[in-house]
């Protein structure tokens, strides 16, 4: 009896060592599968200098860079910022546009000064890109009212439309049907010396095509298939190819269609397809997942642009094209000097009356704006007068 309690108590005893033991010893946790197992994204980008240079801040040998949304607060449609924090490396995990994002408001004073000073390094970039021949293509996806169209103006409002230019194209047409699908987007690449900014893309193919039903499995899935290859030559010839995804919660795309529904002046924004963006969303967010499973490359990677704030999308993204760039400020050549008028030869203008002006309704509305201050002033005093 006492040797059969002896033996239990030194079973307890070991038993509780062990566990014990397997408390101290650390769990090993499994490595996290890779992102992109796209074999196209596999293959060498090549040894020139232009493919090189595609990005500073691209993707790192253990897969693209994913950021990690912060915790849930107030949100807003502009003025704001989004704090974001870079996942820990070997931590990657995809962006949902569902994740709710912490924003501050982005004072205006600090907005326009950091917006004027970006848009003077596009101005350098734009002669760069002149003096040198580069050739750069900017693509920009998302979702609908995420803030595209507002950031493509903010980065040509100073720049020669000579140098950049902005592409969105229409329906395809019957013929343009028949071509090969990236056809009718070559004759828009940039030559020498060119900027050219997609709004929308051939992505178009990967998104809309594909739930809206307007494509076939069989051409979304050559798509697919092709696409890394048509951006790897591209990249290859010596284009500089930046990809962005402006990102946009669903309640604040809804905010920004009802404010247009209520704007008679931006109105014509919101097309059929637009309104199939909210009763789909979640096809869509599939439809993105996919696209960018097989189409974000080590050459022609997908950058996201979180954009609830317009702001903060405008600045980020502005941001990140210079930084991805390899510019440098060229100067103009000689310092440019006006010259002197020279004196008059004696020539005299026609007069005024036998040239056919437009009428000067400016003059007329500051003229009627005037007399009505005029009215409510006198009937302010008339009133104070009453009352005294």
């Amino acid at each position: 009896m006492a040797d059969k309690q002896k033996t239990k108590g030194s079973e307890k005893k070991h038993s509780r060592k062990s566990r014990e033991k397997s408390r101290e010893k650390p769990v090993k946790e499994s490595e996290p599968a890779a992102l992109h197992e796209n074999p196209i994204s596999a293959l060498p980008p090549g040894e020139q200098s232009a493919t090189s240079a595609v990005s500073k801040t691209g993707p790192t040998e253990t897969g693209t860079p994913v950021i990690k949304l912060g915790a849930s607060a107030s949100r807003g449609s502009g003025g704001q910022f989004a704090h974001v924090t870079a996942a820990p490396s070997g931590m990657e995990g995809a962006i949902s546009e569902a994740e709710a994002t912490h924003v501050e408001k982005i004072p205006n004073k600090i907005y326009e000064a950091e917006l004027y000073r970006l848009q003077g390094e596009l101005v350098k970039l734009q002669r760069w890109v002149k003096a040198t021949g580069a050739r750069v293509v900017i693509i920009f996806e998302g979702r609908d009212a995420a803030g595209k169209g507002g950031t493509i103006k903010r980065i040509t409002e100073y720049m020669s439309p000579r140098v950049a230019r902005v592409v969105a194209l229409p329906t395809p047409t019957e013929r343009e049907k028949s071509q090969w699908y990236f056809q009718r987007y070559i004759q828009h690449l940039p030559a020498a010396g060119e900027i050219v900014l997609f709004d929308r893309s051939w992505y178009n193919r990967a998104g809309v095509e594909k739930v809206m039903g307007f494509a076939t499995g069989k051409q979304v899935q050559e798509f697919m298939r092709q696409c890394p290859i048509f951006e790897q030559m591209l990249v290859e010839d010596g284009i500089y190819l930046r990809k962005y995804w402006f990102s946009v919660s669903d309640e604040v795309q809804y905010e920004r269609f009802q404010s247009r529904l209520n704007d008679p002046l931006r109105q014509w924004k919101l097309s059929p397809m637009d309104l199939e963006s909210i009763t789909r969303w979640e096809d869509y967010s599939r439809a993105k997942d996919d696209m960018m499973v097989h189409t974000d490359t080590a050459y022609a990677p997908w950058h996201h642009v979180l954009a609830d704030s317009k702001k903060q999308a405008r600045l980020n993204m502005i941001s990140h094209l210079l930084e991805s760039l390899p510019y440098y400020d060229i100067a103009e050549g000689d310092e440019i000097k006006l010259p002197k008028r020279p004196k008059s030869t004696g020539y005299q203008r026609p007069p005024v009356s036998v040239s056919k002006y437009v009428p000067d309704r400016a003059s007329q509305w500051v003229a009627e704006a005037k007399e009505r201050k005029a009215r409510r002033k006198a009937k302010g005093q008339r009133n104070t007068d009453t009352e005294d």
